[in-house]
């Protein structure tokens, strides 16, 4: 029996793990599926598969996932209260042993799980889409923002409105596709806003600590070598931190196990148009661009130089 075909199995079976903790009782398989899987299958790897389908699911099991929040990350008294305690990475699929095809498979069942989701019941009667995310599942470089805009309810995607084109520009300039990168938001619909009223409101923390799990499944799915939070609220939801984007930025934080460093929301490069705050994104991206090895020009190193005196 193959090596890679042993990896496969046993990560079929912790996915299937998953699935049952968090309530879910029925996984369509085809029947093509299933006498593939049976040729050649060692006892021990049957009777393994056996063993974890055949326990029943336990309805408290099931309603953990659903009604239990988050925990809110106690904040360490490192760097002034500014350094979380480290996070474990939740039990998930090593997505490094998959192939692109069961990692795929992984997320159209992540992603068709976040598209049905209505644990706010609110946020899922006044949405358009679901904005579960966008771009290379296999990217070492992943955005999060906090939650979608006006736009990317209509369109589905992150990012797509004057703040996404502004860090479509940010990611082209640092030499990069949009497509190569990944790009998501801790809530996957719009904050819902008053009848007859315009803007976006900022997500309550409930409503993030609710949501958060897709996330972390997308995170462990990706296994990118670097995030990048966008914003107070990204950090705030992430981090547990409320001191401050101005503090926070250009530092770098671990979440997950993964270097992650603060930064401005492009928004707000939007409202603010001082050369001097572009000048201290930019500043943070090459940072990430160190981190991730990425060769750097003279021309990038020099952007905005003039404008920093």
């Amino acid at each position: 029996m193959a090596d890679a075909y042993l990896e496969l199995l046993d990560a079929a079976i912790q996915h299937v793990e998953r699935l049952k903790a968090r309530g879910v009782r029925y996984v369509p398989v085809s029947a093509q599926l299933l006498e593939e899987l049976g040729r050649g299958l060692p006892v021990r790897a049957v009777r393994q598969a056996e063993t974890v389908l055949a326990q029943p699911v336990h309805r408290a099991a099931a309603n953990s996932f659903a009604e239990t929040p988050t925990p809110r990350l106690p904040q360490s008294s490192t760097q002034a209260g500014l350094s979380p305690a480290p996070t474990q990475p939740s039990p998930a699929i090593s997505a490094g042993t998959l192939s692109p095809e069961t990692k795929a498979a992984a997320f159209a069942e992540l992603r068709a799980r976040a598209l049905a989701c209505v644990k706010c019941s609110h946020l899922a009667a006044s949405r358009k889409n679901v904005v579960f995310g966008v771009g290379n599942p296999s990217a070492e470089l992943m955005f999060v923002g906090e939650a979608p805009g006006a736009d990317e309810d209509i369109q589905g995607e992150p990012f797509v409105g004057k703040a996404g084109q502004l860090l479509t520009k940010i990611i082209e300039t640092m030499g990069l596709a949009r497509d190569s990168v990944y790009i998501a938001n801790i809530l996957k619909c719009r904050p819902d806003m008053p009848v007859g009223s315009v803007g976006n409101r900022k997500p309550r923390p409930e409503e993030m600590q609710t949501c958060i799990p897709f996330l972390h499944e997308q995170i462990d799915l990706i296994k990118p070598k670097v995030l990048v939070a966008l914003g107070a609220t990204a950090v705030e939801g992430l981090l547990g931190h409320t001191v401050g984007i101005t503090k926070l930025r250009g530092n770098w934080r671990t979440y997950r196990g993964i270097p992650l460093m603060p930064t401005y929301h492009p928004a707000y490069l939007l409202r603010n148009q001082a050369l001097s705050e572009k000048h201290r994104v930019w500043e943070d991206m090459l940072q990430v661009m160190e981190k991730l090895n990425m060769p750097i020009s003279q021309r990038q190193k020099n952007f905005f130089l003039k404008s920093a005196g």
